[in-house]
């Protein structure tokens, strides 16, 4: 595949019709988010990619200057080799570009938030935990047939609710249905929040 990003891909069970699109969080791989595939979506087949950008030797989506201060033109170029990535994948491994669900955690959720607010992805649902605003379009993208599960936590040291609340913002101005699930976790996800979301997406397609 030309954009080569080292990967996992599950091919499900067969019967469930979207695809997972897994992106890790700063420090993590293609494996890591396998597991939480299998919960939110049993038998979905499952997308991983890993992260092509190192920050201390650990794998990233985009080059940041320090926490939450992003490299808005690397972010751009990154999401738009990911999105081309996507797109090639789904040729190879034949299932349907336009019926992707991406996945993020942290710094995944935000490069997925990225490639949405650029119209480069437009999927029919979005799970995104511990998400900042990546970028600020400067016009809002078509997401009305989008809906997007935003999972936050009140104590977050890295994300503020005030930031989860600027992101739903974005989203609505591009016309996304968001719901926004707070727990009291800080940085990282548990099995409820998990669940919830599971729920979620259980709903969204009538599985």
């Amino acid at each position: 595949m030309s954009e080569d990003f080292t990967h996992r891909f599950l091919r499900g069970s067969g019967d469930v019709k979207f695809t997972l699109l897994l992106l890790h969080g700063t420090g993590g791989n293609e494996n890591d988010l396998i597991p939480l595939g299998n919960t939110l979506a049993p038998g979905a087949p499952l997308l991983s990619p890993r992260g092509k950008t190192l920050e201390n030797g650990m794998p990233r989506w985009f080059r940041r200057f320090a926490d939450g201060v992003f490299d808005t033109q690397d972010l751009v170029a990154r999401s738009r080799e990911l999105a081309q990535f996507v797109g090639e994948a789904a040729k190879r491994y034949g299932f349907d570009a336009q019926c992707i669900v991406p996945v993020g955690y942290s710094n995944g959720a935000n490069i997925a938030a990225a490639m949405m607010l650029l119209g480069l992805l437009k999927p029919p649902a979005a799970v995104l935990f511990r998400a900042m605003v990546p970028l600020v379009p400067e016009a809002p993208p078509q997401l009305s047939d989008t809906q997007i599960f935003i999972g936050a936590g009140s104590n977050d040291p890295l994300v503020s609710p005030a930031e989860t609340a600027k992101l739903v913002a974005l989203f609505e101005a591009a016309g996304a249905n968001v719901q926004t699930h707070f727990t009291e976790n800080g940085h990282h996800i548990d099995s409820e929040e998990v669940e919830t979301a599971a729920g979620w997406i259980q709903q969204i397609f009538k599985q």
